[in-house]
């Protein structure tokens, strides 16, 4: 499978997430759709972000998106972080990896020396069509949020 690229269809995989959901990324046409990658559950950086994105759900919602988490953690795991942080919105557990393969965030990292395969922080943008509009990789987490806010405000008035 090849991987994503901006301006084109993202392909059409099945997920599992949250709330006992499964469903294909296709059934989210009509809206926007931010997708964003973390490393893990539960560990600083992903829990800050995860409540930057809480903490402006109401506006992504005004400009009709939706928010998606990915992880490679478990339903399980999933399910304690969301209710843990009160986010509004459902993670998907891509135990597979393989929805990371498709959007090529699964990157070596190196910490203390040893080297590991692990998410590579990134978000994406997905119009009501299915078109990938934006990429973000080796996401720094501070202002990251309000940044994709931002593009998501100029790619809904551009339409």
């Amino acid at each position: 499978m090849s991987t994503v690229q901006v301006g084109q269809p993202i392909p059409d995989l099945s997920v599992q997430a949250t709330d006992d959901q499964a469903f294909r990324l296709s059934e989210l046409q009509g809206r926007h759709v931010v997708l964003y990658f973390y490393p893990k559950d539960n560990t600083p950086g992903c829990t800050t972000e995860g409540q930057d994105f809480r903490d402006h759900y109401e506006e992504f919602e005004k400009l009709n998106a939706t928010i998606l988490g990915v992880s490679r953690d478990d339903i399980k795991s999933h399910e304690s972080f969301k209710g843990k942080q009160c986010f509004p919105f459902d993670l998907i557990a891509d135990t597979d990896e393989e929805l990371c393969r498709a959007f090529d965030v699964i990157k070596e990292k190196s910490l203390y020396g040893k080297k590991s395969m692990g998410i590579e922080r990134s978000t994406f943008i997905i119009d009501g069509q299915g078109v990938l509009r934006r990429e973000y990789r080796k996401v720094k987490v501070d202002g990251h949020v309000l940044a994709v806010l931002q593009d998501l405000r100029e790619i809904v008035t551009r339409r």
